[in-house]
C-alpha cells in the first residue's frame, strides 16, 4: 500500500491479507467459515487492524464441501 502509515509507530510498510473464522459452535464443529475479515498489519511493529468483509454463500458451501 503506497499510502500506509502505522498509527502506533509511523511505519510505512505493511502486509495485507484475509482471515476466515467460524462464528459459532455448529460452524466450528462442521469446520465452516462464517466470518471473513481483511487485515492490515504493520511490518515494523506488528500492529494489526481487522475489517469485516462479506463472505458469499458460495464460499460457505465450498468450505463445507472441502472441510
Amino acid at each position: 500500500m503506497s499510502s500506509f502509515r502505522c498509527v502506533k509507530c509511523n511505519g510505512e510498510s505493511c502486509t495485507v491479507g484475509e482471515l476466515r473464522a467460524a462464528g459459532g459452535l455448529v460452524s466450528s464443529v462442521l469446520d465452516v467459515s462464517t466470518n471473513k475479515f481483511k487485515y492490515v498489519s504493520c511490518e515494523t511493529c506488528g500492529y494489526t487492524e481487522f475489517y469485516r468483509a462479506d463472505l458469499s454463500s458460495r464460499a460457505q458451501i465450498f468450505d463445507l464441501l472441502v472441510g
